[in-house]
């Protein structure tokens, strides 16, 4: 019977774990769980280790594994466990918040906090590799102690290890810091850590997937606004955010008075709806924006452009009075399978509830709002899980999680149900009665954050991206200057002048080399300009990963180019 693969996983952590503690004594253990791809264990080391100490590790692990020991477990009394972990202070920490039955796993002489399960033996450990290492505040908050955090991976066959080494092996290859680097993208600096830098290559790319959304919201009769960038205090006391994240918001005093650097764009919008007064006629109200936000994120946890600490999100919101809440989520839906499509990505969906604490409104209306959310997913098909207790704190949503080519799945749109900001801000419409009623407000944003989206596209698509957002669609290269220059740049002129991002490469260097530099720039079209080109008025094409080269008539390639930008079709790299 094959063995489950987060319960192996986990039983190699605390192997790992075992290993640790005969290896370094004064270590001290924190957590360590099973993940996606894997395992980790938090640990804080006497002595900070580095990726260098990784074999050591891993060969105490198979001495360990070749004794076989059983993995045993013992159900301990509060008082029991508490002696057992009375020199590890966060072993101490899990177990007075542990309210029921304490369980503990030992193999061998050692033994570990854990509720399992775990594999029947160690021995069946084999297939394992120690990955990388971390820095993690316990628990994940910043306050805490900064602990050295452990990845790794384990598989019950020697050739399913192997296989998904390789794909770590293409992920670093598609890693979107190194291309982003590569094809000049973006950049990030020592003067603005977290600040990402557009440069051009990566403004163009950026440019054409705003405007997709643009032209996207528009058809979904959208309205397009943009809100400050700072507003004062008062606004973010009224909207709950000054409360839930004021320590990670960017304050300024103006003539005496505290402002606040947007985190979300949620109460700029409010502001734009009650601008006016509204028909029940009107609704659904649909606010879109582009919107500039900051928080402060701790500089442990940046990462390129996946953690920053300055973003555009993707926002819109939508005033609906409640008989519209279903169809409004379902063409929400509809939206969403549109702009992911573009990319070939697909997602899952994940129905997030209330918080046990720090949430506002009444309980009564959060158990509304998730019963709508589900319903509208079963009406329309869509299959979810419950996330519990991870909705924002004014409202449940929907997540959206989207796996890329390499089958790893990120966080990005989101659907959220809001009952209670209309409240707070007194937002009304006048209903059919002619009465003031409070419309129910939907937050909602399909990329998540430009900046995040873009990284995942550039991993996704390995820096070759399709032709219609590709900084560069073709390259022109000249055979010999001499003879073939001229016309190369009436070609350039002429795809440029059809809107066509297209450059000359008339380097001194051989053709071989100017081909090879296309390719490693991931032009999707390289054009080879020589003598029967300039003499019959065609062009020689090569498409980025095939190897083929194909020649027809200067204006059927336009063609064939507009209509691929147009379709936004996929990149297709078949011979």
């Amino acid at each position: 019977m094959a063995l489950d693969k987060d319960t192996l996983n986990h039983s190699t952590s605390h192997l790992m774990a075992e290993a640790i503690m005969n290896l370094y004594p004064g270590a001290k253990l924190g957590f360590g769980p099973s993940i996606e791809d894997g395992f980790y264990y938090d640990v804080d080391f006497p002595e900070p280790i580095t990726e260098e100490d990784l074999p050591k590790i891993e060969k105490e692990m198979h001495r360990l594994a070749a004794k076989n020991e059983p993995f045993v477990r013992e159900e301990v009394s509060k008082d029991e466990a508490l002696k057992l972990f009375k020199d590890n202070p966060y072993k101490i920490e899990l177990i007075k918040g542990i309210n029921g039955v304490i369980t503990i796993y030992k193999q061998g002489d050692f033994f570990d906090l854990c509720a399992g399960p775990h594999i029947e033996r160690t021995g069946k450990i084999q297939n394992f590799k120690l990955l990388s290492i971390a820095g993690a505040y316990w628990r994940g908050d910043s306050k805490n102690k900064q602990l050295q955090r452990i990845y790794g991976t384990s598989f019950e066959k020697k050739e399913d290890l192997a296989n998904h080494l390789r794909v770590l092996e293409e992920r670093k290859a598609r890693d979107h810091r190194k291309l982003g680097k590569e094809l000049g993208l973006f950049m990030l600096s020592e003067f603005g850590p977290g600040f990402p830098f557009w440069l051009p290559n990566g403004m163009i790319l950026r440019t054409e997937l705003e405007n997709m959304w643009k032209d996207i919201h528009r058809r979904y009769n959208y309205l397009l606004v943009d809100t400050p960038i700072m507003l004062s205090k008062e606004l973010w006391i009224t909207s709950g955010h000054w409360d839930h994240y004021k320590d990670n918001m960017y304050t300024t005093e103006i003539e005496e008075k505290e402002f606040a650097v947007k985190p979300m764009n949620c109460p700029g919008a409010i502001l734009c709806y009650k601008n006016d007064l509204h028909s029940y006629r009107e609704l659904p109200l649909r606010y879109a924006e582009l919107g500039h936000v900051h928080r402060f994120e701790a500089s442990g946890a940046l990462n390129g452009l996946f953690r920053v600490r300055s973003f555009t999100q993707d926002d819109a919101h939508t005033f609906v009075r409640p008989d519209q809440i279903g169809d409004e989520i379902k063409s929400i839906l509809k939206l969403y399978d549109e702009i992911y499509s573009l990319f070939g990505l697909n997602y899952k969906i994940e129905l997030s509830t209330r918080p046990e604490e720090g949430f506002i409104g009444s309980i009564d209306i959060w158990n509304e709002s998730e019963k709508i959310l589900e319903e509208v997913c079963r009406a329309t098909g869509k299959e979810f899980k419950i996330n519990p207790g991870d909705g924002a704190f004014y409202g449940p949503k929907l997540d959206f999680k989207v796996k890329d080519c390499m089958n790893r799945v990120w966080q990005c749109g989101t659907i959220q149900l809001d009952m209670n900001l209309p409240e707070r801000f007194d937002v009304t419409y006048i209903d059919d009665k002619g009465e003031k009623v409070r419309p129910v407000m939907l937050h909602r944003a399909c990329f998540g954050s430009v900046e995040r989206f873009v990284g995942i596209l550039i991993e996704h698509f390995a820096g070759a991206f399709p032709l219609w957002l590709s900084p560069e669609q073709v390259r022109v290269l000249p055979v010999n200057n001499n003879f073939h220059l001229e016309k190369s740049k009436e070609i350039v002129d002429a795809l440029r002048a059809a809107g066509i991002r297209a450059k000359l490469d008339d380097g001194e260097e051989k053709l071989g080399y100017r081909l090879r530099s296309a390719q490693v720039n991931k032009v999707p079209y390289t054009l080879v300009i020589g003598d029967n080109e300039v003499n019959e008025g065609t062009v020689t094409y090569r498409h980025f990963g095939v190897r083929k080269q194909v020649t027809v008539k200067f204006d059927e390639f336009v063609k064939l180019l507009k209509e691929e930008i147009n379709s936004k079709a996929l990149p297709s790299y078949e011979e």
